[in-house]
């Protein structure tokens, strides 16, 4: 039987997973021809899919140091994808209401990942 913290590590990787997916088809769903949403689009790629790939990656980490500096790299990830979709909601290059229910995903998701970072450096407070 899993513990919690490991049903809790799934879990996040499975929503990861998902949000990569989302993005995925967010972007396709774009006017690519758009010379501003391609450029954003690529950005927003790289750095939603970073994030999924960085949780995967912490689990090969040799030590806590490895595993908190990969979730640290997804947070990052993270933060950087909520700037890109900001700037396409707000541009109007994209569906507003689609975009906003990434980027709640996004802090979700973030939320997450920095809940777990204090955690694991030792600085939660309860």
């Amino acid at each position: 039987m899993q513990n919690n913290n490991s049903k809790e590590k799934i879990e996040l990787k499975r929503r990861a997973y998902i949000y990569a997916l989302d993005i995925i088809n967010f972007i396709d769903s774009l006017d690519r021809k758009d010379f501003s949403i391609e450029i954003i689009s690529k950005q927003l790629l790289r750095s939603a899919t970073s994030i999924g790939a960085n949780i995967i990656e912490a689990q090969a980490g040799s030590t806590k140091k490895d595993f908190t500096n990969f979730f640290s790299y997804a947070l990052k990830s993270a933060n950087e994808s909520k700037f890109w979709l900001g700037l396409l909601r707000d541009s109007h290059k994209a569906d507003g209401n689609k975009a906003n229910q990434l980027l709640q995903e996004t802090k979700e998701l973030s939320n997450i990942l920095g809940s777990s970072i204090l955690t694991l450096k030792g600085k939660r407070k309860f």
